[in-house]
């Protein structure tokens, strides 16, 4: 029989324990607090406002992908992840330099020699802080990257310099990041190409092959097999007798036109900007009313390869009502005449040439004119940080050739769209610009960011080579 006297199971609360967990829970919270808030002070001093800059000047309305996130803040990321503090942006802290190069002293035949400069035989190197040597003008400036990189360099390590630095130069290789090669040799390429009888050769290929054996004799070589070398390339036609030879090292070009994809590649290789040879537009107030010209090109309109569709888009535009599309050369008054030309028009074309790249786009960034690219095979400096449809029209070659189809497609461009355009224009016209002493930003500490950012697959690929080489008997 069942047990009159046992109650019903009803759930019990121990009542002790319940009001234990209610006072530590209140005696946490305000540690907690105090713990977060310390934990922002720490981070806010960690990574002051001042460091979180954007790489757009004075821009105060980032721009926000399909998502809602902004790209301003991702190219500032990407940027100035490594940066130093604002204060330090205007000289050079070899410290907080991103890059440390090593830089072979090659004699001045390779570089400097080349304009003329000889050193009496003394020296390998001019003397900058008393004069610096002059590059030629004309065309010869589009590729003269080599120079600005090369005196970047050299003044790297002198204390009163003022500009900043985001390559230093170390005089120990072991402790360099990459191995810097001055070699002019977009210079080498428009001065000694010509073979001057009763020589057999040209001097440029004589440098490139003198070249290629002092690399690959130095114990820095060897230690790398080039990998994490650099060679500068940037004229299509410089370096054709030693770039098979030098592939594993890391080109910096103006495209990939006249390359074969496993000597040069965008995932090793960098793309430099040319140097702009018509004049920046200073203090540009030229909005879109003031720009009488709806789209303008001039240049050279026949050309091989990629290059025939300058000869077809002549053909679909002339008669155009306010687009001027001619042939023209930077000779004599050209560049006036360019910058007169762009600096009056809203649109500009950027066709691909012989190769898929281009003078013509600098100039127009220069210009604030908004490059209309047709070039289905062009890569652009700095693209993995730079956004350049933001400021930028590509149109795709198939398309660019349908009649009717470019001019309707420039003309659907609104004010708005082409006045936000244009202030991104003003805004990242810096990243463009090659000068001496460099400043915070410009083309010449770009590149070296650019080259920064691939370090570490320089040294995975550095790292994985060795494995076996320390105890190969065979060797």
């Amino acid at each position: 029989m069942a047990n009159s006297n046992i109650q019903p199971h009803r759930p019990v609360c121990p009542k002790p324990f319940f009001f234990c967990l209610t006072f530590l829970v209140l005696l946490v919270i305000p540690y907690l607090f105090f713990w977060v808030d310390s934990g922002i002070q720490v981070v806010s001093h960690v990574l002051p406002k001042k460091k979180i800059v954007s790489v757009i000047a004075n821009l105060n309305t980032p721009s926000r992908n399909h998502e809602g996130e902004s790209t301003l803040f991702k190219e500032s990321t990407f940027l100035h992840q490594h940066a130093p503090a604002e204060e330090e942006f205007t000289q050079c802290n070899p410290s907080n330099a991103l890059l440390k190069v090593f830089m072979y002293d090659l004699p001045p035949e390779f570089h400097f020699g080349i304009l003329g400069w000889n050193g009496d035989g003394k020296s390998v190197w001019p003397n900058i802080r008393a004069e610096v040597p002059h590059y030629p003008g004309g065309l010869n400036l589009q590729h003269s990257i080599d120079y600005w990189l090369t005196l970047d360099l050299l003044s790297s390590r002198f204390s009163d310099r003022s500009a900043p630095c985001s390559a230093v130069r170390v005089e120990d290789s072991r402790e360099a990041d990459v191995v810097f090669v001055p070699f002019f040799s977009s210079l080498s390429c428009n001065r000694h190409s010509k073979v001057n009888p009763p020589e057999t050769v040209s001097t440029n290929e004589l440098l490139q092959k003198k070249l290629v054996e002092f690399l690959t004799s130095q114990r820095e070589w060897k230690r790398s097999g080039g990998r994490d070398h650099i060679i500068m390339a940037h004229h299509p036609n410089s370096m054709l007798d030693a770039r098979m030879n030098l592939s594993p090292c890391m080109f910096i070009l103006s495209d990939f036109g006249r390359y074969f994809p496993h000597v040069a590649n965008v995932e090793k290789d960098i793309i430099a900007p040319y140097k702009h040879l018509i004049k920046t537009f200073v203090n540009d107030s030229f909005g879109f009313d003031d720009r009488s010209i709806l789209l303008y090109f001039q240049g050279g309109i026949h050309r091989k390869n990629g290059g025939s569709i300058r000869k077809q888009l002549f053909n679909l535009l002339k008669g155009e009502k306010s687009v001027h599309f001619a042939f023209g050369s930077l000779r004599e008054n050209g560049t006036d005449e360019a910058s007169r030309g762009m600096h009056s028009s809203k649109f500009c074309l950027n066709i691909a040439g012989d190769t898929p790249s281009s003078n013509r786009l600098f100039d127009a960034i220069a210009s604030h004119c908004v490059p209309v690219i047709i070039s289905d095979d062009i890569e652009l400096p700095y693209e993995d940080v730079l956004d350049y449809s933001k400021f930028c029209i590509f149109v795709r070659k198939f398309d660019a050739i349908k009649k009717g189809f470019l001019m309707t497609l420039i003309r659907s461009v609104s004010r708005e769209d082409w006045t936000q355009m244009w202030q991104r224009l003003k805004e990242v016209e810096g990243y463009f610009e090659f000068q001496y002493p460099s400043k915070k930003d410009d083309a010449v500490q770009m590149v070296w960011q650019a080259v920064a950012r691939r370090v570490p697959a320089i040294q995975l690929k550095v790292h994985r080579s060795s494995r076996f080489s320390r105890f190969d008997v065979s060797t």
